[in-house]
């Protein structure tokens, strides 16, 4: 493939979201990382992306994102977090059965982990979020201590996120991450903008299990940024409506699933 032609499907990858990871290039194109390094170095010379962690961005003037510009991609939370209710609570639900008396957890900002935190109070947790919703839900439990990592306040999700490459969260180890998704599909775990894919990234890093929470419409979408892949999942916890092809295809990437009655 000539270079010019591997550019266009690069910008292409970007979509309207104005990022791609290098994860979701080396899966799009029939490339080495490094001839992919040389087309994204290139790209920059030129003003078009920006490098960024964990992938690329596209620059203001060819459609990217204005640095300062403090919305993400995607469905706000007060839409978001009416759509399949039930399956969410009862997710939420199963998921406060996995976390142990006394440990550390992290819950990343989403309208279903949002749900696990009617059914953690009393359990004596030391919570890291980045969701003021999950704060707030928290703060009637006197024995959940809450921790916030620093950035920007983006208010349709009232989620704090740093940009990629500035770190931000507390010194914080923890053995389990609950984490949404905005898409699930064989490519991996998908979310809409740039900046959640590296805030996730950093979470991911901080855990020894990744615990994922997601309804089964999220099934039938595969289109956004790549935040892992599926073998990088330790637990999926799903809902009863999910397909047969989709649990297959969980079972041979490894992780395990818990399907919920809702």
């Amino acid at each position: 493939m000539h270079a010019t032609e591997r550019e266009r499907l690069i910008i292409e990858a970007m979509g309207p979201n104005g990022f791609v990871s290098y994860r979701d290039l080396e899966s799009r194109l029939a490339a080495s990382p490094a001839t992919i390094r040389r087309d994204l170095s290139r790209l920059e010379e030129e003003g078009v992306i920006h490098r960024v962690r964990g992938g690329a961005k596209l620059t203001e003037r060819h459609g990217g994102k204005p640095e300062g510009a403090a919305r993400l991609a995607g469905t706000p939370f007060a839409q978001s977090i009416t759509e399949h209710l039930a399956q969410k609570q009862a997710i939420g639900r199963a998921a406060a059965q996995l976390c142990q008396h006394g440990e550390g957890i992290m819950i990343d900002g989403g309208t279903t982990t949002l749900q696990m935190c009617p059914h953690i109070g009393g359990l004596d947790l030391s919570v890291l979020t980045n969701s003021l919703h999950i704060a707030n839900a928290l703060l009637p439990q006197s024995g959940t201590q809450i921790l916030l990592p620093s950035g920007t306040l983006f208010r349709e999700q009232n989620i704090i996120l740093a940009p990629a490459g500035e770190e931000s969260m507390p010194r914080f180890h923890a053995p389990k991450l609950f984490m949404g998704a905005a898409a699930v599909g064989p490519q991996g775990v998908m979310q809409q903008d740039v900046i959640l894919v590296a805030a996730e990234r950093r979470l991911i890093d901080r855990a020894e299990q990744v615990i994922l929470l997601v309804d089964s419409s999220k099934f039938t979408s595969s289109s956004g940024a790549i935040v892992c892949g599926l073998d990088e999942v330790d637990i999926v916890v799903t809902d009863k409506a999910v397909q047969p092809q989709t649990l297959a295809m969980l079972e041979k990437a490894g992780p395990q699933v818990i399907v919920v009655d809702a």
